[in-house]
């Protein structure tokens, strides 16, 4: 009779503790970053934004510069042109001065006793009248022998007359104005491109604190920088938006 085989410790071993599932690990939890946990990113975004608004501003200056120059350069051409009107001018005010004095010794000698002087002033009267007396000359001593002849205790100037007036230095007083008014405006134009100038040099500023924002470890310090430099950046933008942009050629 066989005697059945009985399982030893050495031919039936314990079972080994099965391996959890990959399903069964549990991967350790990670939070994900905020925007406003990502220093360098903000300093990143930040910075071309600044960068953008700092080459406009410069952009802006420039023209308002330019500008500038050309409303004063064509104020200095006006003005050039406004002292030669008025030398022009006066030259003929001297001019007729002369001639009315010269008229006046020849109506003297009209009145002569003898005829012969009295024909020669006629004749000499008439001529340097038709030679050297002007349109406006003309209409001022007309005016004047009028006036003469309704008040005879006085003595009337022809160039005392505002047409007269007028008429030699009225195109002087209209260049001078319109060479005063350019230098104005030049004036203004610059003032507004100092100004843009300034603000460039505060968005400069601005650039400088985020660059050392992005390469300090310490994160406090990172937002100090940051809040500092936005705000310069916050009010001069502000300004900035105040000032008329303008375009090439303006």
């Amino acid at each position: 009779m066989s005697i059945p085989n009985t399982p030893t410790p050495e031919t039936n071993p314990l079972p080994l503790p099965l391996a959890p599932s990959p399903a069964a690990q549990t991967a350790p939890a990670t939070r994900r970053r905020g925007l406003f946990d990502n220093v360098e990113l903000v300093t990143v975004i930040l910075l071309g934004i600044v960068s953008v608004a700092t080459a406009y501003t410069s952009f802006q200056s420039g023209l308002y510069g330019g500008a500038s120059d050309d409303r004063i350069s064509r104020s200095e051409a006006k003005g050039t042109e406004a002292e030669s009107l008025y030398l022009e001018g006066n030259q003929q005010y001297v001019q007729d001065t002369q001639t009315i004095l010269r008229l006046s010794d020849l109506d003297v000698l009209k009145q002569s006793a003898d005829p012969v002087t009295a024909s020669d002033a006629a004749a000499q009267y008439d001529q340097l009248y038709f030679i050297g007396v002007s349109e406006d000359l003309d209409a001022a001593i007309t005016s004047a022998t009028a006036l003469d002849a309704s008040e005879p205790d006085f003595w009337h100037d022809p160039q005392a007359d505002e047409a007269y007036g007028e008429a030699l230095f009225g195109t002087y007083g209209t260049a001078s104005d319109e060479a005063e008014q350019l230098r104005k405006e030049g004036d203004g134009i610059g003032d507004k491109g100092d100004q843009l100038g300034f603000y460039t040099a505060l968005m400069a500023i601005t650039l400088f604190l985020l660059g050392v924002a992005a390469v300090v470890r310490r994160p406090l310090t990172q937002w100090i920088l940051i809040a500092i430099g936005m705000s310069i950046f916050l009010v001069t933008a502000i300004a900035t938006a105040f000032i008329p942009f303008v375009w090439i050629g303006y």
